[in-house]
């Protein structure tokens, strides 16, 4: 059971009332519902039926593409398909943010801090897994876990960047469409999950964050092209991180605050508290986290008026990654093998750009429009790797973007043990006409690649995926 500090009880006492305490002990003692995010533009109702094979009970809710989990929590983030990246593991709350800004494909989109993804994914689906999304991370750590969802969702359309947020107007000034700033914060919306901010949270914290919280959302604003959207959110309850943020850029930015329509149960934001006064901020929107059996929001929604004053551009080191449209002299011949070998119509594989870096070849969707890529350290996805023998190696990420579309040395699995064994990266027992590397599918879900060698197929299944327990129906 998580002890409500004395400070989080006081603060939330000031800015609410004793009542809202008493409801925010019982919600941050209870235990959180699960929600999952299903790409809106895939097959619901056959992902459904799977699950509920599972035991793996769901339930619609007011957002087109999210379900509440009602039976099988304990089985909704170890399933094949969750593997996969079939729908994504997400609280209700944080849906909305991604789906307020809803950009499309023909949007510049940028998520400013991106780690771990969700909102990042959940992005590039509304884009239809197409154009230009732009992923920044200062964290390192968080880094591996935004780039292990990006790959797991086979997400083409995403740069990540490991950039400090307030800077990235340094590099892209005047140039999205569509900005989320989803700012780190204090967590008093999330306590019921992240039991220790209760431990150290304190006003001069949440403070100090609001600082950081003001240099990004004006740092946004730079990078943002006039008549851009900017979506400001935060997890967190504090008006210092979200209402006084919110007022110190209005007084000093070009931007308005505009209205918007949220499918959630929700309150106006703060307009008074003390001294403040801003009848503009009733715009925004809080999310009480018990009216909603989700976690605590604060969204709003700015648009850039007029030009901003640019900072001194950075200097990047010149790429040794080198974009290559599928008809290119360098590009083609390998594109032909994957053509000859696996059947992959030319036309599927012309839907790309591809990127050498030394022996590794990556691919984008043909939209992506940011031709320096030395800002990345993550651009698409993994094309495959070049041998001694100039020969392509398919890797397991663009079998699962390209095996649907292939026609020859395709491999269906079709009993549990196989699955099993290929899942844990071994070698099935089993002999095949021709050898070399093949598309491996299960129950119409392409699984990613192997290799028939004389001993059996060899599963190229990727290791991160490996880790954790994988359920099978």
């Amino acid at each position: 059971m998580i002890e409500l500090s004395k400070n989080i009880a006081d603060y939330l006492e000031s800015l609410y009332d004793r009542d809202f305490v008493e409801n925010y002990r019982k919600y941050i003692e209870s235990y959180p519902n699960q929600y999952i995010r299903i790409d809106p533009f895939s097959d619901h109702q056959s992902l459904i039926e799977r699950l509920k094979n599972y035991g793996i009970e769901l339930e619609k809710t007011v957002l087109p593409f999210a379900y509440k989990v009602l039976k099988g929590s304990d089985k909704i983030g170890k399933t094949l398909e969750f593997t996969l990246g079939l729908y994504y593991v997400q609280s209700l709350s944080s849906m909305i943010p991604p789906h307020i800004l809803n950009p499309t494909y023909n949007d510049l989109t940028l998520d400013l801090c991106a780690a771990p993804g969700s909102k990042t994914t959940q992005l590039a689906e509304l884009m239809e897994r197409k154009g230009t999304l732009i992923a920044n991370e200062v964290n390192q750590q968080r880094v591996g876990s935004l780039n292990f969802n990006v790959d797991k969702m086979n997400l083409s359309c995403i740069g990540v960047m490991k950039q400090k947020g307030e800077l990235i107007s340094k590099t892209f000034d005047n140039f999205f469409d569509k900005i989320l700033v989803d700012a780190p914060c204090s967590a008093l919306g999330i306590v019921q999950k992240k039991n220790e901010v209760s431990n150290w949270w304190n006003l001069e914290q949440a403070e100090k964050i609001a600082e950081v919280q003001f240099k990004l959302l004006v740092s946004a604003i730079k990078a943002a092209k006039v008549g851009a959207e900017i979506i400001y959110s935060t997890c967190t309850l504090t008006i210092e991180e979200n209402e006084f943020v919110l007022d110190k850029i209005l007084k000093k930015y070009p931007v308005e605050i505009e209205e918007f329509d949220l499918p959630l149960k929700h309150v106006p934001g703060f307009t008074k508290f003390g001294e403040f006064e801003n009848p503009k901020l009733a715009l925004a929107k809080r999310i009480i986290p018990w009216d909603n059996d989700s976690e605590g929001f604060f969204v709003a929604k700015l648009r850039k008026k007029s030009e901003t004053e640019p900072l001194v551009q950075s200097n990047y080191s010149k790429s040794h990654k080198i974009f290559f449209i599928h008809d290119h002299k360098f590009i083609k011949p390998y594109l032909n093998q994957l053509h000859e070998y696996f059947g992959i119509e030319k036309d599927i594989l012309a839907r790309f750009k591809y990127i050498q870096s030394r022996s590794d070849l990556l691919f984008v969707n043909k939209d992506w429009v940011v031709e320096e890529n030395s800002y990345f350290i993550k651009l698409g996805l993994k094309l495959g790797v070049i041998d001694r023998k100039d020969k392509l190696n398919l890797h397991s990420d663009a079998a699962r973007t390209f095996g649907k579309f292939a026609t020859k040395n395709k491999i269906v699995i079709d009993s549990k043990e196989d699955l099993e064994i290929y899942l844990n990266g071994s070698t099935i027992k089993k002999e095949l006409d021709a050898l070399g590397q093949k598309i491996v599918e299960y129950e119409g879900m392409i699984l990613g690649s192997a290799v028939q060698t004389k001993e059996g197929l060899k599963s190229q299944f990727p290791r991160n995926l490996r880790t954790n327990e994988i359920l099978l129906q």
